[in-house]
């Protein structure tokens, strides 16, 4: 062998051995270290701002490229992430509400095994930017708010769906809010507050956060609240079932903790995947 063979050679073996050692440093572990391999993603709003931070990262980690779409976990409009399944669009990774991933599941469109909790997120308000932010820290300021707001929107997905159908008519409010409130599909609620097309909006707060224009009022009453859980798992029909499942690692690992939480989300602490 000569020389310059044997320089190359070490040469190579290092550079191998350094990016194997870098990707396990961040998060990411040897095995998952790949080339030419492309996962198609699909994610919906509540974990799209986590996401957005997090892809980039693991495809300089791992070598595996990410090619991802954007769609409401449920609600029936075209983009959502049901109907585009139904009309037989491949994606190799779902990431969406954990109660409609388990229908999802049900109708056989997922690797029961593969899902696994990522977050929990709050509901929260928003107004236009420079408008007066209200007080909404109690039940009593939360509904005189709604009372008084001309307009209200409200999501076509988790959290609106609680609103509108659970916690509004529970209060005895719906009624009197029906014919002023917005049910919003295909964009998130606060990009339509910004626009000063509804005064004020509802939706998971790590969807608020993000939109420019529009500004964040604070989280709904605790006594009110609902947490919704957004999970991910492989598609049945993924045929990098491997890769797939070295991005759910990496999105539900200690690593990306700080990232998660700086977007306003709760990671799983315990990350396991959760079974039938």
């Amino acid at each position: 062998m000569t020389l310059m063979l044997r320089i190359t050679s070490r040469l190579l073996i290092f550079l191998l051995s350094f990016y194997a050692t870098a990707a396990i440093a961040g998060g990411v572990p040897a095995s998952c270290v790949a080339n030419n391999i492309k996962l198609q993603v699909i994610t919906s709003g509540g974990f799209a701002a986590a996401y957005q931070q997090l892809a980039p990262q693991f495809t300089a980690l791992s070598g595996i490229e990410v090619e991802t779409s954007f769609g409401s976990s449920s609600g029936g409009a075209p983009d959502s992430i049901p109907e585009r399944l139904k009309r037989s669009e491949h994606f190799d990774v779902l990431i969406m509400s954990r109660s409609s991933l388990d229908r999802l599941t049900a109708a056989g469109y997922v690797i029961p095994d593969s899902r696994r909790n990522l977050v929990e997120s709050l509901i929260g308000m928003a107004v236009k930017e420079g408008a007066t932010k209200p007080d909404i820290s109690t039940q009593k300021a939360f509904i005189d708010q709604l009372m008084q707001a001309e307009s209200i929107g409200y999501s076509a997905s988790a959290s609106g769906t609680y609103l509108s159908t659970v916690l509004w008519p529970k209060l005895g409010i719906w009624e009197k809010i029906r014919h002023k409130s917005q049910r919003i599909e295909s964009e998130r609620v606060a990009s339509v507050v910004a626009r000063g097309d509804v005064e004020i909006g509802f939706q998971q707060i790590s969807e608020i956060l993000p939109i420019e224009g529009a500004e964040f009022v604070g989280p709904i009453p605790n006594t009110l609240q609902k947490s919704t859980l957004f999970s991910t798992a492989i598609t049945s029909q993924s045929g990098n079932v491997a890769e797939a499942q070295c991005l759910i690692n990496y999105l539900s690992s200690l690593a990306v903790a700080p990232t998660i939480r700086r977007v306003g989300l709760s990671p799983i602490s315990k990350v396991e995947s959760v079974h039938d």
